[in-house]
């Protein structure tokens, strides 16, 4: 169910009974993952499903996908406001190097071993910094993290800087993708 569906239904089913009657707890429930600390690896990713285990990728054909992927859950972090704004930036810029990245991460699987590797969905929204997960579909392990936060340097306004993480160093660096310039004014938080 979508998220602002269930918050409609809880607002509306508080409103309707004063605040008497407690909505139920499938609508309480918090499908979002919890946030962007060391511990992150702690949630669920989604379950491949048997049709994909079942085919082999090429690493080209592993990396267009995981590259759509990526670009589907990039936008959706950045959401109505902030997409528009940044999006040319982050397709010259971000894009490539994520694809970098990916394909040094293909280069170190064999290929029949590619199709265990998939993409996390539901990217952190308001302050978190997940865009998404490269990971194990069969072990559940994370691989690589690719996040992006805030910066304000005094005096400098807002800047968006991407970065990635890898399990080679227990996801500890930060590994710089590049930065955007956002404004002087506040960003929108994600996914709004």
């Amino acid at each position: 169910m979508p998220s602002w569906l269930r918050k409609t239904l809880v607002a509306a089913i508080t409103v309707c009974t004063f605040g008497l009657v407690t909505p139920p707890a499938s609508l309480l429930a918090s499908k979002e993952p919890p946030s962007d600390d060391a511990s992150s690896s702690d949630w669920q990713h989604s379950p491949t499903s048997r049709a994909e285990e079942a085919v082999s990728l090429t690493r080209a054909q592993f990396i267009e996908r995981t590259m759509e992927k990526a670009v589907a859950q990039s936008h959706e972090k950045f959401g109505r406001k902030i997409a528009p704004v940044i999006e040319d930036e982050f397709r010259a810029v971000i894009l490539p190097r994520m694809e970098e990245v990916i394909a040094e991460l293909a280069d170190r699987y064999p290929e029949e071993e590619l199709r265990y590797l998939a993409v996390s969905e539901n990217p952190s929204g308001g302050q978190g910094e997940r865009i998404f997960h490269l990971y194990r579909a069969d072990t559940g392990e994370d691989l690589i993290r690719f996040h992006v936060r805030r910066e304000h340097p005094p005096q400098d306004g807002y800047w968006f800087q991407f970065h990635y993480h890898t399990c080679d160093d227990g996801f500890q660096a930060h590994h710089e993708l590049g930065k955007i310039y956002w404004s002087k004014n506040t960003p929108p938080n994600w996914r709004t």
